[in-house]
């Protein structure tokens, strides 16, 4: 599976193609969610984790 070349960076919000942020903010992450997999044994952890985190939870 490839990898997105869409990235966004965690600190300005600014969408790029680099590894880093070209503003100097630091790395960057991709923008889309995980894909969703019915056999996922982790993801009733992830899910109790956002509900007790609350929604910014995943988003780092």
């Amino acid at each position: 599976m490839t990898e997105s070349l869409l990235r966004v960076c965690r600190s300005c919000a600014r969408y790029t193609f680099r590894a880093e942020c070209p503003e100097g903010h630091g790395p960057t992450r991709t923008p889309h969610p995980a894909r969703f997999n019915p056999g996922d044994r982790y993801g009733k952890y992830r899910r109790m984790l956002r509900a007790t985190m609350g929604s910014t939870a995943g988003d780092q």
